[in-house]
């Protein structure tokens, strides 16, 4: 027997250009995106940044999109990147004081509550980052740590986490 939830959960999808541009683009509709919703734009505005350039500089395949993709499920925004750069799996690094670049998922890594990568439809594959936000007064979907949203057909087990797709890394801090 099916349950079926009768509050929807919140989500957002774009596919955008694989280029700068397109990075700034996916910033900006995120903020927009988490402004209608009502939830705070720190730190998810600067974490959809990163994976977006992310996507845009090293994600990138000439005449390739990428996928932008928002929800929330309880407390919890799930950020997930898509491109078509299945064969180059993120890695944060240790760049040198003076570099002018490298540290995109170290902000990521210290910004959000876990991240990681999920394998996709070759050759894809998703950067994806997940936040905890404040509980909002009246939003049914918005409970404790790990509730799922209890206006259903029939009532959920507390505490039970939400469905997340397999991963290949998974980081979380601790």
């Amino acid at each position: 027997m099916n349950q079926q939830i009768s509050t929807p959960i919140p989500n957002f999808t774009a596919q955008l250009s694989a280029t700068p541009r397109g990075a700034r683009l996916a910033r900006l509709l995120a903020t927009e995106q988490l402004r209608t919703w009502g939830f705070p734009l720190d730190p998810a505005e600067l974490i959809v940044a990163e994976l977006a350039a992310n996507a845009a500089t090293h994600g990138r395949v000439a005449g390739r999109d990428f996928r932008l993709t928002l929800y929330v499920v309880a407390d919890t925004l799930r950020i997930e990147v898509t491109d078509t750069r299945g064969d180059r799996l993120p890695r944060p690094g240790r760049p040198a004081p003076d570099a002018d670049s490298g540290r995109g998922l170290l902000l990521v890594e210290t910004l959000a509550d876990r991240w990681g990568t999920a394998p996709g439809r070759t050759p894809r594959k998703t950067v994806w980052a997940e936040v905890a936000l404040p509980p909002q007064h009246g939003n049914p979907c918005c409970g404790p740590r790990g509730a799922l949203c209890q206006k259903t057909t029939r009532e959920k087990t507390p505490h039970q986490a939400p469905p997340l797709p397999p991963t290949a890394q998974t980081h979380s801090r601790g």
